[in-house]
C-alpha cells in the first residue's frame, strides 16, 4: 500500500488592485488554515521568492510521518503545492512521475476552497483512474451525497487513525477518531524536510516577518472555547459543529515538543518559531513550561494566544524567556457581539489592559479582528475601528467572517442555536465562504464612516 498526502495548488488567476493597478495573482490557502481563504499574493505559480501567508498544514504533517512509521517511510509521499506555489503544470509532472508508486490520494478540503478542489480531483481521477482519493478536513462534516465512483474515503476530524483505517482496507465515511493524549504524546514529529522546511511565512506579529526561515509548530491540540466562526475545535479536534458541547484540549507534554524542537532545530537553521496553537496560552502551567522549553534555543519566537487564560506573571515568563510577540483574538470591538454573537465572552476592557502589560514586557501585540457577523450592524462594526483605534495594538489584522462547514456559523444556517442568541441570518447577510473575499465588500463601506 501506498500514500500521497497532498496539498494541491488553488490559483484563482491575476487581478489589478491598488493604486498602481498592479495585477497580481490570487492564490488560495487551505491546509494549515483554520480559515481557508484567497488573497493576492505576490508569488506567481512556480515562482515562490516573495514572502506571501503560507502556514504548515499540521494536520496533512502529523498524519504523514504517522502513516510513515506504520506501513514504511518509503511508501508515503508528501506534496505541499501551496507551499512551492506550484502551478498546475509542475503538480501534474510532479504526479506523473509518482502515479505507478502510489494507491491512495489524500487531500485537506474546506468549504472555501471545495469547488475548486472537487473539480481538481475529478480531473485527477479521470488522468489516474486508479488512485483512490480520501477527502479529509472540514468538508467532511457535510451533508452532501459523495460519489463513490470519485471520492474513495471521507475522513472526519484530524485523521492519522482514520488514514490507517482505509489502508487497512475501509472505504466510506469515517467518524471522528481523535488520537488519546497519550498517543498524541507518543506520536512521531510532524514531516519536515529540506524542500519545506523554509516555506511557511507568517509576517506577524512583528518583528516575526522579517525573520526567515520560520518554524509553525502546536504545542496543544483543541480549544475549550466555541467562537461561532471557528472551524478546527468544532470540525477537526472536535466534533461539535452546534457549539452546544463541551470542547477541550490537548497539549503535548515539555518533553515532547523539547524532542520536536531538538530534531528541526538540528537539521535546519530556523530564524523565528511560531507557537501556532487555537489558543497557546490556555492554563499557566503549559504556558510557563512550554515558554522555559522553547527558550532554550536562544530563537526568538511568537505565539497565538488570549487575553484572558493565564495570569500576568506567564505572560512575564514567555517575555523572559526569548518571545518577542503575540497574536490576540478579540474579533470585535463591541461587547455584545464578543458576548452574543461570537460567544467568546472576553472582557474587552481587561483585554486593553492587558495588551498594554504584553507591550511593557517588550513584546509586541497583534490583534486580530473579523467583520460581518450574523446580526452584527455597521454601528457595531464601528465600535470595532473605535476599539483598534484606542487600543494599544502594533498591528491587527481585519478580514471578512467566513461561513465554513463544520462551524457553528454554518449550522446557523438551519438551526437556531441556544449559544448564540444574537446572531441571526437575515436577508442580507452575506454567506461568504472566503472571509478575503467579504473584506473587500466590506472596506470600502467601513472606510467612508
Amino acid at each position: 500500500m501506498s500514500i500521497l498526502f497532498s496539498n494541491p495548488p488553488w490559483w484563482e488567476g491575476k487581478e489589478s488592485r491598488g493604486f498602481l493597478r498592479k495585477k497580481r495573482w490570487r492564490r488560495g490557502v487551505r491546509a494549515g488554515s483554520r480559515w481557508p481563504f484567497t488573497y493576492q499574493g505576490r508569488c506567481t505559480p512556480d515562482n515562490p521568492r516573495a514572502k506571501d501567508y503560507i502556514p504548515y498544514p499540521y494536520f496533512l504533517g502529523y498524519a504523514t510521518s504517522y502513516i510513515s512509521k506504520k506501513i514504511g517511510q518509503k511508501n508515503v509521499f508528501f506534496r505541499d503545492s501551496i507551499a512551492l506555489s506550484e502551478s498546475y503544470k509542475s503538480f501534474y509532472d510532479y504526479l506523473d512521475s509518482i502515479k505507478d508508486k502510489i494507491e491512495y490520494f489524500l487531500i485537506e478540503s474546506a468549504s472555501p476552497s471545495w469547488d475548486h478542489d472537487y473539480k481538481l480531483i475529478k480531473d485527477i481521477k479521470n488522468k489516474y483512474p486508479r488512485l483512490k482519493i480520501i477527502v479529509a478536513g472540514p468538508i467532511s462534516t457535510s451533508q452532501q451525497n459523495w460519489d463513490s465512483e470519485i471520492v474513495y474515503a471521507v475522513l472526519k476530524g484530524e485523521y492519522e487513525k482514520n488514514t490507517m483505517k482505509i489502508l487497512d482496507g475501509q472505504n466510506g465515511l469515517k467518524e471522528h477518531d481523535l488520537l488519546t493524549l497519550d498517543e498524541m504524546n507518543q506520536a512521531p514529529f510532524p514531516y519536515y524536510d529540506k524542500f519545506i522546511f523554509d516555506k511557511y511565512f507568517d509576517g506577524n506579529p512583528v518583528p516575526m516577518g522579517t525573520l526567515t526561515p520560520q518554524a509553525h509548530i502546536l504545542t496543544s491540540r483543541g480549544c475549550p472555547f466555541k467562537c461561532i466562526f471557528c472551524v478546527w475545535p468544532a470540525a477537526m479536534t472536535g466534533n461539535d459543529p452546534d457549539g452546544e458541547n463541551k470542547r477541550s484540549v490537548r497539549q503535548y507534554k515539555p518533553d515532547y515538543i523539547e524532542g520536536f524542537l531538538n530534531e528541526i532545530t538540528n537539521k535546519y537553521k530556523f530564524k523565528a518559531i511560531y507557537l501556532d496553537d487555537d489558543t497557546f496560552n490556555i492554563g499557566n502551567k503549559h504556558t510557563e513550561n512550554i515558554s522555559k522549553v522553547v527558550g532554550q534555543y536562544d530563537i526568538p519566537w511568537f505565539a497565538m494566544c488570549r487575553a484572558d487564560t493565564c495570569r500576568k506573571e506567564s505572560w512575564k515568563i514567555m517575555s523572559e524567556n526569548g518571545c518577542k510577540g503575540v497574536k490576540i483574538g478579540v474579533e470585535s470591538g463591541s461587547q455584545y457581539v464578543v458576548d452574543k454573537i461570537i460567544n467568546k465572552h472576553l472582557d474587552l476592557e481587561y483585554t486593553r489592559k492587558i495588551v498594554d502589560h504584553i507591550r511593557e514586557l517588550n513584546m509586541s501585540v497583534h490583534g486580530t479582528f473579523t467583520y460581518g457577523l450574523p446580526g452584527e450592524t455597521k454601528d457595531q462594526m464601528l465600535e470595532t475601528k473605535n476599539f483598534i483605534k484606542n487600543t494599544n495594538f502594533n498591528t491587527v489584522q481585519q478580514s471578512g467572517t467566513a461561513e465554513i462547514e463544520g462551524a457553528p456559523l454554518h449550522t446557523l444556517n438551519s438551526k437556531n442555536l441556544k449559544s448564540y442568541p444574537g446572531a441571526s441570518q437575515n436577508t442580507e447577510y452575506d454567506r461568504q465562504k472566503d472571509g478575503g473575499k467579504k473584506w473587500q465588500s466590506l472596506v470600502k463601506s467601513l472606510q467612508n464612516n
